[in-house]
């Protein structure tokens, strides 16, 4: 009888790849990867070394997927924890500071888009997004962070608890204060 990896617990697969199953790993792989390059990228603020971060995290798995405990994290929390740990690894053999080389919000790109508008939209959109992103440098690092995986990362308020090691309540709280905090700032 086949078991359809695609359809399996995350504890399943980890399970299946301790035993040398290379369908196990590339499920997870599947499911996680986008996820985990986001993470190395996000701290490492390089494509390549984000890309070798999380390629080395998975070669892990494959190595050590035994050590997986289910009692203390979810296999979500503990791939994220291991990409984390390993970017910052390659940082401090880098001699570079994680929060110096990790994209912040003042980093973002606020260029205009080649949209076909009249030169006046183009302008007036600049400035809006302009406005926006000096409203967003104005709030505390942890509402930032939590914005910022929200709505450039796509991720969902248990995603961001999981990533961040966070209450789901406190996630929501830091969402709700930072967009209050926006409203605020971007009143006219």
């Amino acid at each position: 009888m086949s078991v359809d990896l695609a359809t399996s617990e995350d504890q399943v697969l980890l399970r299946r790849i301790t035993y040398q199953e290379a369908d196990a790993l590339s499920v997870l792989y599947d499911r996680y990867g986008r996820l985990l390059f986001s993470v190395a990228y996000h701290l490492v603020g390089d494509a390549h070394l984000a890309e070798e971060i999380t390629l080395d995290v998975f070669r892990r798995v494959w190595e050590k997927a035994g050590t997986y405990r289910a009692d203390r994290a979810s296999v979500r929390t503990w791939l994220t924890s291991m990409t984390r740990n390993r970017a910052i690894d390659m940082l401090r053999r880098e001699g570079v500071r994680p929060e110096h080389n990790s994209i912040r919000w003042a980093d973002l790109s606020v260029e205009p888009h080649a949209d076909g508008h009249s030169p006046e939209t183009a302008v007036s959109h600049q400035l809006q997004k302009q406005t926006v992103h000096n409203a967003l440098g104005q709030l505390p690092p942890e509402q930032q962070e939590v914005l910022f995986l929200a709505f450039f990362g796509g991720y969902s308020h248990s995603q961001i608890a999981d990533e961040l090691d966070l209450p789901v309540g406190t996630v929501k709280t830091r969402i709700r204060l930072g967009m209050q905090k926006l409203r605020h700032i971007l009143q006219p």
